[in-house]
């Protein structure tokens, strides 16, 4: 980066969890890698004036707005930075790119495939006039992730024969946590299915570059109905003594095939207790396995099957070597990245493409991707976990 490089103008939609993670990555991205681009930190957008402030004084925006629709008449914005609730996406992103601006959307992309379609159509519609669209599958950039890609891609497993993937978290395994937008269908579109199990689908079919194309699903909500948070609750961490329902799913478990052949198990659950982010992912090929755990996240389990037996066994790669996809721009090896820097990794790809004129990935097309097989794995639960063919229409 240099004073000459041109501003890339940013405006962020939220700013809770998701809305801290991105303003990090806005802010670290320039300062670490070389962009043909500068992110700038223009516009943070939120309801409540008064907190509104707060979080653009913490977290590094100059200025605010209180209404998305104002942000999207500023000359000031390039680009639409979304990380609001899944009911809200469709309506800003097809907003936004109508208006010009460049979009990244938080996952999952939609709460439907109706509304996924929506996206991606106008999403196609604008990058005929060089705006671009981004989903934000940031465990896609753990480097560690890249590298199982790599080694798939380089045929190093063979033909994949089996998929084993899982998302286990224990945030909502006490009866007693109370009730949040994500318990919520109408606001969340689904529970661990959307939440846990959308990251897990993309990073299966990311890694082995295969599709999803059959699912047979179970659901289920354990704890119908829990505390609803009062504004003590809130600054307290008490919940309060009025209860309200559940409306989604506390665990998801479904079988899958593959579009090369291979079968998958796959699960998602906010009820493992012990586990608080536990993404597990294991390939098996015709020569050999992958293991990744996020909770060892500098590390990649490698197994060749083509070793002799007398010293065969899984190899644990640290994945910290300047050699290894984004690293170089960090620390010296052996000096692990954590959970933030995948969000800084994708602003990275995300405004290289922007300044290059190409699609960046993960597309709003790979998101509706994701979206049909969630939409499949809850079909099939309805119908008494049936199996349900996964199609483009």
């Amino acid at each position: 980066m240099t004073s000459s490089t041109p501003a890339l103008n940013v405006a962020m939609i939220g700013y809770a969890f998701m809305g801290a993670a991105h303003s990090q990555a806005w802010r670290t991205a320039p300062r670490f890698f070389d962009l043909p681009l500068t992110p700038v930190q223009q516009v943070l957008c939120g309801r409540s004036p008064d907190a509104l402030v707060q979080a653009a004084e913490k977290l590094g925006w100059a200025h605010t707005e209180t209404d998305w629709h104002a942000v999207l008449t500023r000359d000031d914005v390039d680009l639409v930075d979304i990380c609001t609730p899944g009911d809200t996406h469709a309506e800003i992103a097809i907003a936004a790119l109508e208006a010009g601006k460049h979009v990244l959307c938080e996952k999952p992309l939609a709460n439907t495939v109706a509304q996924a379609e929506a996206m991606v159509a106008a999403a196609e519609k604008a990058a005929a006039g060089g705006v671009r669209a981004m989903v934000g599958f940031t465990y896609r950039r753990v480097p560690a992730v890249q590298l199982a890609r790599q080694l798939i891609t380089e045929g190093r497993l063979g033909q994949i024969r089996q998929v084993r993937a899982q998302y286990l978290q224990d945030w909502i395994a006490d009866p007693e946590a109370p009730l949040s937008w994500r318990l919520d269908k109408e606001r969340a579109g689904s529970g661990a299915l959307g939440d846990l199990g959308a990251h897990i689908v993309d990073l299966v079919q990311f890694i082995t570059g295969e599709a999803i194309t059959g699912v047979v699903g179970l659901l289920e909500t354990f704890v119908k109905e829990r505390p609803v948070a009062t504004e003590f609750a809130g600054l307290s961490g008490r919940a309060g003594t009025e209860r309200g329902p559940v409306t989604v799913d506390d665990a998801a478990i479904f079988l899958a095939r593959l579009s090369g052949g291979a079968i998958g198990t796959f699960e998602a659950t906010r009820f493992a207790w012990g586990r608080k982010n536990a993404i597990r992912i294991e390939i098996n090929g015709s020569k050999g396995s992958l293991a990744f755990d996020f909770e060892d996240m500098n590390v990649l389990q490698f197994f060749d099957a083509e070793e002799g037996a007398r010293t065969a066994g899984y190899r644990r790669i640290l994945v910290t070597e300047p050699e290894h996809p984004f690293v170089a721009a960090w620390w010296p090896a052996g000096h692990g990245l954590g959970y933030e820097h995948a969000f800084t990794h994708q602003v990275v790809d995300l405004v290289n493409a922007i300044a290059g004129g190409t699609q960046p990935v993960p597309s709003f097309a790979d998101g509706l991707s994701v979206q049909r097989v969630l939409a499949a794995v809850e079909q099939s639960s309805r119908a008494g976990s049936q199996w349900h063919d996964i199609t483009k229409n």
